[in-house]
């Protein structure tokens, strides 16, 4: 075998296996990515406003830089959409997306909504650029538990 085909061989090799050694490019350091969907809020579903905020969505900001997050959206795969306003995401921190209403904190968002987004079933979480790239998803296909870790 030629060496050049050896060196190129084995730069490929070497390069397959440090990809390998990393999380997948949304948890990769230096990202925001979903890390947790509560998707069957506590009690009875009975649409009130403590019920509605029990379920939500958190993203982490795990890069060294403020991240603005204006335009992104959060999307359902039934096409319930999240979209922020002004918000800034700072270095380290998350923010929780809740479905209901309240007031909008560093920490808390939220939707506004009156009714449940996020199935107690099966889902899928994406996070949108505000360019519309997808971001990250998250999925969960179970009654078995309350929440996916993502």
């Amino acid at each position: 075998m030629p060496r050049a085909r050896i060196a190129g061989a084995a730069a490929l090799a070497a390069a397959a296996a440090t990809l390998m050694m990393f999380p997948g490019q949304a948890q990769a350091a230096g990202s925001v990515y979903i890390t947790k969907i509560w998707y069957d809020s506590p009690g009875s579903d009975k649409r009130s406003n403590a019920s509605l905020n029990g379920e939500w969505v958190q993203i982490k900001n795990s890069t060294t830089k403020s991240v603005s997050l204006k335009g992104w959206k959060l999307t359902d795969a039934s096409r319930h959409v999240y979209t922020f306003k002004t918000f800034t995401l700072k270095p380290g921190k998350t923010v929780t997306v809740k479905t209901g209403k309240g007031t909008d904190t560093a920490a808390t968002v939220f939707q506004q909504r009156a009714a449940y987004v996020w199935n107690n079933d099966k889902d899928k979480a994406t996070l949108t650029r505000s360019t519309g790239a997808v971001h990250d998803t998250c999925s969960y296909n179970s009654t078995r538990y309350d929440y996916k870790n993502c």
